[in-house]
């Protein structure tokens, strides 16, 4: 196992040596003319602050909506018994 392994490596580096790779040559182009500078408006410090505007006109309020009728009254309830009292014992 230890051998297989040595081997199979070894292969693998005499398989890759072996391809063969075509040269390749590199071009730099011309270094290109440096631009001239760009100028560009900076904005100075803020200045005081404007008056304060006018204030609105108040709005007219609107009419308010009609109430609902009530519902009628229900029934009344019976009053509940009063006097037993049950005990649950659960059983095993």
């Amino acid at each position: 196992m230890k051998y297989s392994m040595i081997a199979a490596v070894l292969s693998v580096a005499l398989l890759l040596g072996a391809c063969e790779r075509p040269s390749t040559t590199v071009v730099t182009p011309a270094a290109a003319p440096a631009p001239a500078p760009v100028l560009v408006a900076v904005p100075g410090p803020a200045g005081p602050q404007g008056a304060t505007g006018a204030t609105g006109d108040a709005a007219p309020k609107g009419e308010t909506g009609a109430t609902g009728n009530t519902g009628a009254t229900g029934a009344t309830g019976q009053a509940g018994k009063t006097g037993d009292t049950i005990i649950v014992v659960p059983t095993k």
